[in-house]
């Protein structure tokens, strides 16, 4: 996951995969596991594929349907069971266990940041092909496919239940809207282990890094800027409130962040807006820094709104004063997660399994639910390589070992859900 606003912003620690010990067993050598790996490897042209054409349907913020729809009959066709969409959009298909084995959630998020209107043919230069959300997360969906695809063709056996799912609004103001559904109502209590598929390549997110949103506005009459002078400016409590965000102090450990990502105001160079607003994310893994600078951040906006309003005496700036309103667009749990934990365990042995190293760390995903519920649940990435996601530019570059992480994936739900 990348740094800048994304979905997932993924902070490593070094953990070596040959160290650790698996306390549930990695079932490599069950024929039908083998037998899965195997079609994963020579089949990874059809997984490529699926990601191309999931692409090019688009899947705005909150307008997930046409994909929806597409991904449930892509389930169906490989014969698993109960395939539906719940109330909010989410599609999930059921593969049986033999027994009474852990129920475990492989999933991929169907939409987008891209907005309605976005041009999503793709475009393939070799092994570089390249469309707005062709790796975040169209890659995630297709390697959920595929691992479903492959315990069909090779018969694999399950003691638990396995869930395949393409979910709702992981992105932005989404706000995890499908994560907190399938947990809170759909699936409440039934979920032993999660794995979300987001983003290209080969790592592991087993923290979460919560998100608080804000959407702040300033107001006021606004007026000509000759004929209107001396009255509180919003645009200038704006640029007030800005000035002080952009000088705070967070810590490099745990890893704090804070971005005013947009602002809007203004009706024309010769006027004193009647508003001004911004978007404000702030980000990090650990729930008392993110408090801190969260408190931070709001007495700086209420400082501004003061400062400006101060700026400003007589009769007509004290008709005029400003007023300030907060509005939340999204709250991203935080959580801790050992990375003792049998399901970081597993899937570290399973990448050693397989031949790669890799390394945990924390990302905003929609495993922020399952860990901040005490659930395991982990984020893995799902192979090749991707460039400049969340940009218009978005490109996946497939690798000559893309197929790991399809692998990968399906060897972690094969060992959780007690492949036999």
């Amino acid at each position: 996951m990348k740094t800048y606003f994304l979905p997932a912003v993924f902070i490593a620690s070094a953990v070596a995969a040959p160290s650790v010990r698996a306390q549930i067993a990695v079932p490599s050598n069950v024929p039908s596991v083998r037998a899965a790996l195997d079609v994963l490897k020579a089949d990874n042209a059809w997984t490529l594929q699926q990601q191309i054409e999931l692409t090019q349907i688009p899947s705005p913020p909150f307008k997930e349907t046409t994909r929806a729809a597409e991904y449930q009959r892509r389930l169906a066709a490989l014969g698993l069971r109960n395939v539906h969409i719940d109330s909010v959009g989410n599609v999930i298909a059921e593969r049986p266990g033999t027994g009474n084995g852990p129920t475990v959630v492989l999933a991929g998020h169907l939409d987008t940041v891209f907005p309605q209107g976005t041009n999503v043919t793709v475009h393939r230069n070799g092994s570089t092909i390249s469309a707005p959300g062709i790796g975040d997360d169209d890659r995630g969906l297709a390697v959920v496919l595929a691992v479903a695809r492959a315990f069909q063709k090779s018969g694999v056996k399950t003691t638990g239940t396995v869930y395949f799912i393409g979910d709702v609004g992981e992105e932005g103001a989404g706000n995890l809207r499908g994560m907190r559904y399938l947990f809170g109502k759909e699936m409440k209590g039934k979920i032993d282990y999660f794995i979300s598929v987001d983003d290209a390549g080969l790592g592991i997110a087993s923290g979460a890094v919560g998100s608080n949103r804000y959407h702040v506005t300033y107001k006021g009459p606004g007026g000509h800027s000759y004929g209107a002078f001396g009255i509180p400016n919003p645009i200038h409590a704006l640029g007030r409130a800005i000035a002080g965000i952009a000088d705070i102090q967070v810590p490099t450990s745990p890893k704090t962040t804070f971005n005013v990502g947009m602002i809007q105001g203004g009706t024309s160079v010769n006027s004193i807006s009647g508003s001004a607003s911004m978007d404000i994310d702030m980000r990090s893994p650990d729930a008392k820094s993110l408090a801190t600078v969260n408190d931070k951040i709001i007495r700086i906006l209420h400082q501004a709104l003061e400062a400006e309003n101060a700026r400003w005496t007589g009769p007509r700036a004290a008709a005029a004063k400003l007023t300030m309103t907060i509005d939340t667009i999204g709250i991203r749990p935080t959580g801790a997660q050992s990375d003792k934990a049998p399901i970081v365990q597993t899937a570290l042995a399973a990448a050693h399994t397989l031949g790669f190293p890799t390394r945990t760390g924390a990302s905003s995903t929609d495993a922020n639910i399952p860990i901040s519920l005490g659930i395991p649940g982990i984020r893995i990435g799902g192979g090749g390589e991707e460039r400049g996601a969340h940009s218009l530019g978005e490109s996946y570059v497939e690798t000559p070992n893309s197929y790991l992480g399809p692998q990968w994936a399906a060897l972690i739900v094969a060992a959780l859900a007690g492949a036999r």
